[in-house]
């Protein structure tokens, strides 16, 4: 039976599709057959960073309303085979999705893919709710900034109240936190928040920290998850975030600040 995963968070701009994306690809390229269901209806994006976005025929909204069956809209992933994408309509309106239609989608999926990640939009209307509701799992996305943290600590709220789980009364949804844009200069100077802070506020377990990178958005634009550059520091911070989330020991790397030496210090130097 597939395990369920939700990618949220409470505040747009977090990095949740870019995060959606590189996890889903990661879990692929461990073997795990792995499909990533995008949930924001009326925008869609999912499709532009996976770099699939010319070959979307039907979407989910086509899958619920009849007007396609699933094999029809599921696109393969042409670098790594064992991911696929459901993209999302953006022409409907959020209320195209339903719960039954999404359960249907979600019970075939399961018989044929190891993970299915949802990637949802950002607080908690329709196309979000849904998202969650189905979660076994469910990777809260937060940057270190107090309005996103606290806005995580509302979707967790959500999480252990309105999924299925917590309506069934069975164990509940498994949380993991990903800090996103983190950058420990920064931090150092007092303009974000520690990462302890953050575990003390959300109170779950610490999946992954995501560099600030000029990789991400360089990954976004030509189409390509971030995970698959292997040189940058945020393509290694998602492989180690999805090496925890697969049960290995990993060591939190890139977050503290670099000791630079007279050069750097002179002419400076970014993330890659």
């Amino acid at each position: 039976m597939a395990q369920v995963v939700v990618v949220t968070s409470g505040k747009g701009g977090v990095g949740k599709t870019t995060s959606s994306a590189a996890f889903a690809t990661g879990l692929a390229q461990r073997g795990k057959k792995t499909v990533v269901i995008d949930f924001d209806v009326g925008l869609r994006n999912l499709d532009l960073i996976m770099g699939v976005e010319r070959r979307v025929v039907f979407d989910i909204v086509n899958v619920i309303s009849g007007e396609a069956r699933l094999n029809q809209a599921l696109i393969r992933d042409k670098r790594v085979d064992t991911l696929s994408i459901l993209p999302a309509s953006q022409t409907r309106d959020k209320d195209a999705l339903t719960r039954d239609g999404v359960a249907k989608i979600i019970e075939e999926l399961s018989k044929d893919f190891d993970y299915i990640l949802c990637d949802s939009p950002a607080g908690i209307e329709k196309g979000a709710l849904l998202a969650l509701y189905f979660a076994d799992q469910a990777v809260v996305v937060t940057n270190p900034e107090v309005s996103s943290v606290r806005d995580s600590d509302r979707i967790l709220g959500v999480l252990q109240s309105r999924s299925k789980r917590a309506e069934e009364k069975k164990d509940p949804v498994k949380e993991h936190l990903l800090v996103t844009r983190f950058d420990p200069v920064r931090v150092e100077r007092g303009e974000m928040l520690k990462l302890e802070d953050i575990q003390e506020i959300l109170s779950i377990p610490l999946l992954g920290v995501i560099p600030e990178s000029e990789s991400v958005l360089k990954a976004s634009n030509t189409g390509t998850p971030v995970i698959l550059d292997a040189e940058s520091m945020a393509g290694q911070a998602y492989a180690d975030a999805v090496s925890r989330f697969l049960g290995e020991e990993k060591p939190h790397r890139f977050i503290e600040a670099e000791k630079k030496g007279l050069f750097k210090r002179l002419f400076g130097g970014r993330a890659a």
